[in-house]
Parts: structure tokens; C-alpha cells; sequence
């Protein structure tokens, strides 16, 4: 009984120890340095970004009016998607670390397995606030025009943020013990297939760099598909073992692809460039 009261003390200074760091530099990274990376394109473009952030005249599908600032492809529009690729490749590579270690079967640092959900979260709360300049809640779109609008690319981000943050709440869930079913394995693999699946549709606008962009997204389309294939393969793996010991050498194998995969996925982010 002590123990079990020990063990789950432990996972709950574990839990709040991960989601505060994690949604610290969601704020932190958010808040305080999206705006400063426009800074290094000089106060004069800065300003054309403040005033096409007042007037909405440049959405992602739109053609702005004659004299406006455009967004897509500018230096202001291309630092704002590459701070978010590399504050996602920080996330990813904290989910990826935290795979590892649980394919490794490391016995210490047990509390670094609430990184996942924690990373997921603070991932998919920051796709909704910040994954667009325009989009609601931080431009001028209504949470209608946002959500159900025409335009795919904010819709597709927005997507991504909600089923990070399902599929987050599950695996904390999982993580508590709260549910234990084989079932619940499924959504965090199918999310990477999805994710990867959508990459191959997901489009930048009238984007100068679109083709770069698009060889971007195919990798990392591949990549997740592929991770997430070795993880519900781990996890049928898992199920169907029975405490079998080759079994569970053939499991890690495949837990160890997924994790590897996963950190790839997160470099990649880290060095996205449009």
C-alpha cells in the first residue's frame, strides 16, 4: 500500500512538473518572442505587419488590395512560420525523448513519461492561439471564420491543435491509469498517421517557396506515417504478447522506430526554413 501511495505521489509531482514546464514556454515562447523575431527585419517592416494586422487585407488565399502589405512569402510572414515550425520541433523532440526512454526501459526519470501528454497539450494550445497572425483569437477572424471559414490552411492548424490536445488529454489519462483498455493505444499512433496523411495536402497560399515547402511536408508526411505505423504495430505488439520475451525484443524494436522517427520529425522542425 505504501508503495502504490509512494508511486502515485511521484506521478503527480511528475504530472505538474511537466505540464508546467511545458505550458511555461508555451506562454514564454508565445508571448515573448513571436514579436521580437519580427524586430530583425527593422522598425519600417514591422510596421507594415502591424498595419496588415489591423486591416486584414492579406489573409493565406487572399489577393491583397493594390498597396497593401502581403503576408505570404514576406520576411515578416516567413519568420512568424518558421518560429512556429521550431517551437513545435522543441515539442516533438520532448515527445521523442520521452519514447525513448520508455523504449529503452529506463528505470529512472519515470516522471519524464508525462512529457508526452504535456508536450502534446502545450503543442495543440499553441497551434489554436498563434498557428495564424489572422486567425482568431489573436487577429481579426471570428472563431466562426477561423473554424469554418474557406481557408484550409488555418482550418488544418487549428485541426492539428485540437487533436493534439485530445489526444493529449488521453494520454495523461493513460499515463494515470485512468484508462487502461488496449483501445486508447490506438489514438496517439492514428494521430501521426492523420497528421502525416495531411501534410500532403497542406498548403502555404501564393507562397514564393511553396515547393520547398511542399518537400518539407512530404518528408515529414512520410516520416509520421511511418512512426505511427511502428507504434500500432508496438501497440498490437503489446497486446498480444502475453509476457512473452520475444515478443517484447520484437515490441521494442519497433518502440525504438517510432521514438526515432518522432526526434527526425522534431530536427526537421527545428531547421524548417521557408
Amino acid at each position: 500500500m505504501a508503495r502504490g501511495a509512494r508511486r502515485k505521489v511521484e506521478g503527480e509531482k511528475g504530472l505538474i512538473r511537466s505540464f508546467g514546464w511545458a505550458f511555461f514556454w508555451v506562454i514564454s515562447l508565445g508571448s515573448v518572442f513571436i514579436t521580437p523575431t519580427f524586430s530583425q527585419h527593422g522598425d519600417s517592416s514591422h510596421e507594415s505587419v502591424r498595419g496588415a494586422l489591423n486591416n486584414h487585407e492579406h489573409g493565406h488565399g487572399e489577393t491583397p488590395a493594390p498597396g497593401a502589405p502581403k503576408w505570404e512569402g514576406s520576411p515578416e510572414g516567413k519568420a512568424y512560420s518558421e518560429f512556429n515550425h521550431h517551437v513545435a520541433g522543441v515539442f516533438v523532440i520532448l515527445i521523442g525523448l520521452s519514447e525513448l526512454r520508455e523504449a529503452l526501459a529506463f528505470t529512472k526519470f519515470t516522471w519524464t513519461r508525462f512529457l508526452l501528454p504535456a508536450a502534446l497539450s502545450a503543442a495543440g494550445g499553441f497551434l489554436l492561439i498563434w498557428s495564424d497572425h489572422e486567425a482568431w483569437p489573436v487577429g481579426t477572424f471570428s472563431f466562426t471564420q477561423t473554424f469554418f471559414g474557406d481557408d484550409g490552411e488555418i482550418v488544418q492548424h487549428k485541426t492539428y491543435g485540437l487533436l493534439l490536445l485530445s489526444v493529449g488529454a488521453i494520454e495523461l489519462l493513460r499515463r494515470l491509469g485512468r484508462i487502461a483498455h488496449g483501445a486508447w493505444m490506438v489514438p496517439l499512433p492514428a494521430l501521426a498517421i492523420i497528421g502525416g496523411l495531411m501534410l500532403f495536402g497542406h498548403e502555404h497560399g501564393a507562397h514564393p517557396s511553396v515547393h520547398k515547402i511542399a518537400v518539407h511536408h512530404g518528408i515529414m508526411g512520410i516520416l509520421a506515417i511511418t512512426a505511427g505505423s511502428s507504434k500500432l504495430v508496438s501497440g498490437w505488439q503489446r497486446v498480444q504478447d502475453g509476457g512473452s520475451v520475444a515478443r517484447a525484443a520484437d515490441r521494442s524494436s519497433w518502440e525504438l522506430t517510432w521514438a526515432g522517427l518522432i526526434l527526425l520529425i522534431g530536427l526537421q522542425l527545428l531547421i524548417y526554413s521557408e
